[in-house]
């Protein structure tokens, strides 16, 4: 059987600016009753969580769904200490590690009454593994459930996951905010809609460029939650406006981890009473290269590319200096898996030389025929939102640099993932958000050849082999540095050339309690049903 990963200790959130208060007293007896005002920060192509890869529609609707197993929603730190039952009331390994069964609960229903039972089980993962008649639009995490040879319901509430190896990480997998179960009777086409869930909140209202709605479920499973009687989010893209509107009192929360260090300061200044936590996120800012478009299919431009990237000052001009630069994993110590910082020194652009890249990036390009008269235009495709934007701003001002002149092209929400999924962009800035700290989520999801999140078509069959290797391991020592030695490998290869890790902030007013801001994923903490508020 395989062994658990560690207990990691919880850690505080990190990088906090001294003047910010943070959240340590202990909050006083939950109320019941109140809307939360908050909002969003952009309109969410889809409500279907199985199917989408933001948290722009993980944050909206991540209540309204359950799952068989989730980490504790007041827990910063996910590990495979913090995950805990919710569908499932129990979970037991067989002796060869193959067969993962789960003991479900009983008596829940689905927001229109029916019954859940484990053919829902089932019908979600035929959906993900695309094994039954129906088909989701888009399937970003298909590649995780490729292990699962079959889901076995024995009964009503009982279901059996068999496995092709041992695979460590599957309760993680599992306990993802994305990994929803789906009703049978429900088509994938409703879900992006009218999703019907067996979560605390139930979806009222969802009108683009305008408001999503969420109300209660009075017939909830879990006694007593959720505390609220709704959420509001009012759909605000312009993130200077959601804050003053945050500052004026016209909002309760702001959208989680949009807080920048210098909207921070400003919020300590302006709301002294104000409530903020400030960390890791495991959200990376990466180069993606489309590497079937011509000049691009050649990996010496892509090489030069990554060695013009001076990732100091994209820490220091978007951050303040208050980020993390690392390999495809989260960097300790909020990170479980990431590589020490002595390893990264070796790897392509990461020397902290920009003088010494530079001139070996001119180089490569003096080779390839450019220079000083000949420079090379390109479009530098992003997301519509400050997050993406302001990056590639900085990334067009790198690339000048080796005489790649990089043109703005601004790219809606709702378009974004699809038009990277179709690979129609040839150079892009991107930030990839990965709902787990675990390695078969980053590897699997963004780097094997038939994932549609690869969207830089990086593909090596020897990489596969190590990524299922790694997979397999039980032994976590082992593991990590097989783990440290396949990321020193994707980031040589030029795979997707991760620029940094993210921190982010959420403020709320005094008067909001039961929120935990996790350090080490974007998409796990918004089941919302702890959340109360005092008035």
């Amino acid at each position: 059987m395989p062994k658990p990963f560690p207990r990691v200790a919880l850690i505080a959130l990190l990088a906090l600016s001294p003047a910010v208060p943070i959240a340590n007293a202990a909050d006083p007896v939950p109320k019941s009753g109140g809307t939360l005002r908050t909002y969003q920060r952009d309109n969410p192509a889809s409500a279907s969580l199985n199917e989408e890869a933001t948290y722009s529609t993980n944050v909206p609707f991540m209540s309204i769904f359950n799952n068989l197993v989730i980490y504790k929603q007041d827990a910063p730190q996910n590990s495979d200490a913090t995950i805990e039952p919710e569908l499932a009331t129990s979970w037991a390994w067989s002796t060869d590690s193959l067969s993962l069964t789960f003991k479900l609960r009983e008596g829940v229903k689905w927001h229109d009454g029916k019954p859940f039972t484990a053919r829902d089980v089932k019908c979600t993962f035929d959906l993900l593994q695309e094994k039954g008649t129906e088909r989701l639009r888009k399937n970003p995490r298909k590649l995780l459930w490729q292990n699962v040879q079959d889901v076995v319901p024995n009964g009503d509430f009982e279901v059996t996951f068999k496995l092709g190896r041992p695979q460590p990480s599957m309760l993680a997998l599992l306990a993802s905010g994305y990994t929803a179960m789906y009703p049978c009777h429900a088509t994938p086409a409703q879900q992006r809609t009218k999703p019907i869930g067996t979560g605390p909140f139930m979806l009222a209202e969802f009108k683009q460029n305008e408001v999503i709605r969420l109300v209660r479920n009075p017939n909830y499973w879990k006694p007593g939650r959720p505390y609220l009687d709704a959420i509001d989010l009012t759909i605000i893209t312009s993130r200077a406006t959601a804050m003053l509107a945050f500052q004026a009192g016209k909002l309760d929360m702001t959208f989680p981890l949009e807080v920048t260090p210098p909207i921070l300061r400003d919020i300590r200044q302006q709301m002294p009473k104000a409530i903020c936590t400030f960390g890791p996120m495991n959200v990376n800012e990466n180069l993606i290269v489309n590497r079937e478009k011509p000049p691009f299919d050649n990996a010496d431009i892509r090489k030069a590319m990554a060695l013009t990237i001076d990732r100091k000052a994209f820490v220091d001009i978007l951050f303040e200096g208050m980020a993390d630069i690392g390999g495809t994993l989260l960097p300790a110590p909020s990170g479980v898996w990431g590589m020490p910082a002595e390893m990264q020194r070796s790897m392509v652009g990461y020397d902290p030389d920009m003088t010494k890249n530079r001139a070996e990036a001119k180089a490569i390009m003096t080779k390839l025929g450019y220079g000083p008269d000949k420079h090379l235009a390109v479009k530098i495709s992003t997301r519509n939102i400050p997050s993406y934007r302001d990056p590639a701003v900085i990334l067009i001002d790198h690339l000048k640099e080796i005489w790649i002149d990089g043109e703005l092209d601004v790219v809606d929400t709702s378009m974004w993932f699809s038009k990277l999924a179709r690979k129609d962009y040839a150079v892009g800035l991107n930030l990839t958000g990965n709902a787990l700290d675990d390695p078969d989520q980053a590897f699997y999801e963004n780097f094997a050849c038939k994932s549609e999140r690869n969207y830089s078509q990086y593909c090596s069959a020897d990489m596969e082999k190590l990524f299922d290797q790694q997979s397999a391991e039980t032994n976590v020592e082992k593991r990590k540095k097989l783990v440290w030695e396949i990321d020193q490998k994707l980031q040589n290869d030029v795979a997707r050339p991760i620029i940094l890790h993210m921190r982010g902030g959420t403020c709320w007013q005094p008067e909001v309690h039961g929120f935990t801001q996790m350090v080490n994923s974007s998409y796990n903490g918004y089941r919302f049903e702890d959340l109360w508020i005092d008035r």
